[in-house]
């Protein structure tokens, strides 16, 4: 015997400014609405974006009578004749559409302020999605985030973590679910400190050494680590140019004794012994790609780039990529 899915909600508030909350409630409507009917369309639209004719055609029944999630977003920016367009739909809801109305709960316009309250009245299901301000708040939110993905957490542990990572959410939530995997679905205090401890240390160097290793997954992870404990990106991308021109001097030295090259070369015996380990898996074509690469690096991070950290982690891709290019 097999079990209908329940008709999702056709109307549903997402009250709040918590991002993260925000984007758990919206995809949750249009999961309930595609558990209905798998072929359910989703569309997302800011309300500033939106008129009155358009809307009409968006929540018109159709020929198929498909199933269709429409996403208003930013009702709190809503005119008046948007908003009466709003109400009358809700009134007579075609059947196998689900609105969704996402709205901060505040608003400079009546109509604005007044759209909630309406919704509610009209019997919208009504998802809180407030920024999380108190410490017992995010205290919970931690618990709950180790609760659904199957994991236990003492007290200890819950403020250990927001100690460590801090008050964002999305950072909250993401550490919470790699602790319950990392400590085996239970977390302690010992646990949260061992994680953190071991990124705590993550700097440009650290990045360089995964990059010019050839390994993707730790550089990245570095590179994530070095971002979120506001490591500067001139430093991440000086520490890079420097692991990859250490090894292009050391092996464009050949081999030999590193405790004599080290004089030739103007460097510690230890750093010539670490690039010759570290050019063993570089050929001449991918050493020359990588100089271009941390050349332009160096100029997109004081400056020529717009967003510095997808320039960082471009070059750490095309660096690893480059790892093991023949000769």
């Amino acid at each position: 015997m097999t079990t209908q899915a329940s008709a999702p909600s056709p109307l549903v508030l997402v009250l709040g400014e918590e991002e993260l909350l925000i984007e758990r409630a919206v995809r949750g409507a249009s999961d309930a609405a595609k558990a209905a009917d798998p072929t359910a369309d989703l569309t997302r639209i800011r309300v500033s974006d939106l008129t009155v004719p358009a809307l009409a055609e968006m929540v018109s029944p159709s020929l198929f009578a498909e199933g269709r999630v429409i996403v208003l977003e930013s009702a709190h920016d809503i005119s008046q004749e948007l908003s009466d367009g709003v109400m009358a739909y809700v009134k007579a809801p075609a059947e196998g559409i689900v609105l969704v109305v996402v709205h901060s709960g505040g608003g400079r316009s009546k109509a604005a302020k007044a759209l909630p309250g309406a919704l509610k009245k009209a019997g919208a299901e009504v998802v809180e999605c407030p920024k999380l301000t108190k410490a017992a708040e995010r205290e919970s939110f931690v618990r709950n985030e180790v609760r659904r993905v199957g994991g236990k957490i003492d007290g200890a542990a819950v403020l250990a973590l927001i100690d460590a990572v801090g008050s964002d959410l999305r950072e909250l939530s993401s550490a919470a679910t790699q602790l319950v995997a990392d400590a085996g679905g239970t977390v302690d205090e010992q646990a949260v400190r061992r994680y953190h401890r071991g990124r705590a240390d993550v700097n440009g160097f650290a990045v360089a050494e995964k990059a010019v290793a050839g390994d993707k997954a730790a550089a990245l992870e570095s590179l994530r680590w070095a971002m979120q404990l506001g490591v500067p990106h001139v430093l991440v991308a000086d520490a890079l140019a420097d692991a990859v021109r250490t090894i292009a001097r050391v092996s464009g030295a050949g081999r030999g004794n590193p405790n004599q090259m080290a004089g030739e070369l103007g460097m510690p015996p230890w750093k010539v012994r670490k690039a010759q380990g570290q050019s063993r898996g570089w050929g001449q074509d991918g050493l020359a790609t990588a100089m271009r690469i941390v050349a332009r690096l160096n100029a997109e991070v004081k400056g020529a780039a717009a967003d510095p950290e997808y320039a960082l982690e471009r070059a750490v891709l095309e660096v690893v990529d480059a790892h093991g290019t023949s000769h």
